[in-house]
C-alpha cells in the first residue's frame, strides 16, 4: 500500500494503549486499515509470548511508515502499447512497550 495511506492510520494509533488502537483499526473506514489490524495483533502476540507481557498492559511507543520499492508493470494498451502500473510499498514499523514497566 501507499506510504500516504498508511501513515493517515499510524499517525491516529501512536501513543495509544493496545486494546484503544484495536478499537479504533476495527472501526475505521480505509482498506489500509486491516493490515495494520493484522501487524499490532501478531506484535502483541510476539511481546506476549516471547517476552511475557501481558497484552492489556501493551501501548504503542513506537509507530512509523517507510517508503519500499515500488513495483513497476507494464499493462497492455489499445493498439500495441504498453502503459506503466506502479505499485508503491512500505515499511511499517510498530514497538509495543509495557506500561507498567515504562515509568
Amino acid at each position: 500500500m501507499s506510504v500516504f495511506k498508511a501513515r493517515r492510520i499510524i499517525n491516529s494509533i501512536r501513543g495509544r494503549s493496545y486494546e484503544e488502537t484495536l478499537m479504533i483499526l476495527e472501526l475505521m473506514p480505509y482498506r489500509a486499515s486491516y493490515p495494520i489490524l493484522k501487524l499490532v495483533y501478531s506484535a502483541a502476540a510476539n511481546a506476549s509470548h516471547n517476552m511475557g507481557l501481558n497484552k492489556v498492559d501493551l501501548f504503542i511507543s513506537k509507530a512509523e511508515v517507510n517508503g519500499g520499492t515500488i513495483v513497476k508493470k507494464l499493462r497492455p494498451r489499445a493498439q500495441g502499447r504498453s502503459y506503466p502500473v506502479k505499485k508503491p510499498t512500505c515499511h511499517i514499523t510498530i514497538v509495543l512497550k509495557d506500561k507498567s514497566k515504562s515509568f
